[in-house]
Formats: C-alpha cells, sequence, structure tokens
C-alpha cells in the first residue's frame, strides 16, 4: 500500500516495530526454521556449552534438599540447548525441564522438556537466558541538533525520523545508565530489559539465574548504539517487516539485580572447566584418535571463549534464595 494510511508508511517508536516484527503473526522468531536457520549462538558452536549449563545445574542444586530441580531455558530456540544438557546429566539427576519460547513446540521434542510461552513460578534450580535479552524489543533515542534526546520512528520499509522527546521513565534510565549529549548519539533505551530479567528472575523460589548475551557497560557505551538486523548468517540493515532478526546489545549491568555478578563469558566458561587447553602431543602417539577428538574440543572451546567473538559476551549471574554464598558460576 502506498498512500498516507498504508501500513507502509506508518510510523511507530522501535519498541512496537520489533514487537510485530519479531513476536506478530508473521513474525521472524514464529518462522519454521527458528533462530537457528538465521545466526549461530554458543549453544550451536559447541556441545561443550550445554555440557557448561549442565555443570552450572549441578552447582545451582548443590547442597539443595529437593525432589525436583528446575532447568528453566529463556528464549528456548526449538529446545536445542536443553537436548545438550539432558545429555550429559548424570542418570537418574530429577531434573525437570522447561522451554520457554513463544512459537510453537517442535516436532520430535524430547517429551521430558515442557514448552511452555511463560517461565514457571516458584521453582528451584537453574534459569538460563542465552541470547534472550537481546530480542527484548526497546525504544531507540537519537539527540537533535538543540542537544534533545528523541524517540527514534520507524518505518516497516526501515525509514528513520526523530519523534518526540523521551520523558518520563526512560527518561530517567537513560540519565543514569546512557547519558545522551552530543547531537547525533545514540542509545537503546534498556528499561524493559531490566524488567523482563527482574520478572524472570523473580520465578525463582531458589537457584541461579544467568543470562548470557552480547553485552556493554556504561563506562563503555558505544556512541551510536548497536541496533541491527541478522538474516541468513549475515548481518543485514534492522528492517522491521519481519524478514530479518533485530537484536542490539544488552545493558547488563542496568539489568544486574543486588548481590549480582557480571563476567566475561571466556570467564564462567573458564570456571565451569572449558578452558580450551590443547592436549598433549603425547596423546597422539598412544591414542592418535583420542588426541584427535580433544583437539577438536580444544578448537571448540577456543570458539567459546575467544576474544573479539563469544567470549566477550557477558554473563549476568544471580544467586536467588537459599544460604548466603558466591554467585559465581562454579560456586566457589
Amino acid at each position: 500500500m502506498d498512500d498516507a494510511t498504508g501500513e507502509t508508511c506508518k510510523w511507530r517508536g522501535w519498541r512496537e516495530a520489533t514487537q510485530a516484527a519479531l513476536y506478530g503473526p508473521d513474525g521472524f522468531y514464529l518462522k519454521p526454521e527458528g533462530p537457528a536457520g538465521h545466526f549461530r549462538t554458543s549453544v550451536h558452536a559447541s556441545p561443550l556449552f550445554a555440557a557448561a549449563v549442565a555443570r552450572l545445574l549441578l552447582t545451582a542444586a548443590e547442597g539443595a534438599d529437593l525432589d525436583e530441580v528446575a532447568l528453566v531455558d529463556i528464549g528456548a530456540g526449538r529446545g536445542e540447548l536443553l537436548t545438550g544438557v539432558l545429555a550429559v546429566l548424570p542418570s537418574g539427576f530429577p531434573v525437570r525441564a522447561y522451554a520457554v519460547e513463544r512459537a510453537a513446540r517442535p516436532a520430535g521434542l524430547d517429551p521430558r522438556i515442557e514448552w511452555a510461552a511463560e517461565p514457571p513460578a516458584g521453582v528451584s534450580g537453574l534459569l538460563f537466558a542465552n541470547e534472550w535479552l537481546d530480542n527484548v524489543p526497546v525504544d531507540v533515542a537519537e539527540v537533535d541538533p538543540d542537544g534533545v534526546a528523541r524517540y527514534v520512528l520507524v518505518r516497516p520499509d526501515g525509514t528513520e525520523r526523530l519523534g518526540s522527546p523521551v520523558g518520563g521513565a526512560d527518561a530517567d534510565w537513560l540519565a543514569r545508565w546512557w547519558p545522551l549529549t552530543e547531537p547525533g548519539t545514540r542509545a537503546e533505551i534498556g528499561r524493559p530489559r531490566d524488567e523482563a530479567w527482574s520478572a524472570a528472575v523473580g520465578t525463582l523460589e531458589a537457584g541461579l539465574a544467568v543470562a548470557a548475551d552480547y553485552a556493554h557497560v556504561r563506562d563503555a557505551r558505544p556512541l551510536f548504539g548497536t541496533l541491527t538486523g541478522f538474516r541468513a548468517g549475515r548481518e543485514v540493515p534492522p528492517v522491521p517487516d519481519g524478514s530479518c532478526d533485530i537484536t542490539s546489545h544488552v545493558a547488563l549491568d542496568a539489568c544486574a539485580l543486588p548481590g549480582a555478578e557480571l563476567l566475561p563469558q571466556r570467564d564462567a566458561l573458564a570456571r565451569l572447566g572449558i578452558t580450551g587447553g590443547r592436549p598433549p602431543l603425547s596423546l597422539a602417539t598412544s591414542d592418535p584418535a583420542a588426541y584427535v577428538r580433544a583437539l577438536a574440543s580444544a578448537g571448540e572451546a577456543a570458539e567459546l571463549r575467544a576474544r573479539g567473538g563469544l567470549g566477550d559476551f557477558g554473563w549476568l549471574v544471580q544467586r536467588v534464595g537459599g544460604p548466603a554464598q558466591s554467585s559465581s558460576p562454579s560456586g566457589d
């Protein structure tokens, strides 16, 4: 439609536009191929990631007298992480797995995995959110030539213009977490992500809650924001028409609740035994097949921990309830 009232001419904030593009009736995340059809996360990079999450679940259950330990995966895609974790947990471990996802349950998924649109309330164990918060829709602000931060409006074809001044709780969030002063600078207003994470953590009775995501902190915010798109393995302009993923890095420090720990993925995985160390050359002589397997595993670990790549992801780790102890992934 090309008339002034047509859908292609509709201006709206990035939060509303992203919500429709990702989760509307024909939204990107409801397509049959799922996220794995368009981009590769740590879950898809190596089964070592699922093994690390399994160890984290065991850590969350340590010292707890529970008949059942919950494993809640928020933004579960098509259940790949839960499938991997269930495959490596000790036999008989009393886990109850929940996949939290808006898309329909995929055919053939392990029947032990419960599928839901919202996380279960009042459970104890591990709540894990890998690359979930970056897809919680947010508004975008830009400073105009007069130094006023304004909402950025967008049409379904990706065309932008500035709208009304940012006010209220959004303005308060910017002032505290992402101050904007210079004309042309931009920010993603992360308040909805803070609220989403707080609500997710609030569903846990006891245990650990972990968010792993593209991230930045207050002292190193990008000048022009990070809003972008992905389609078929390539970064593309963020066009909110349902044809691509729309994502932006997360201000994880703003999401953090009291007592949380924020650390790079490379450090979190090292605590969980994923180090990327090469096997000894002597193994190549004594057991060549084992050496090849160990070498491949080391390569996968190195990718998960790589600087400039997946290793730069932030892990926000929050202990909920139970006795006072460290919130580190290893429980050290």
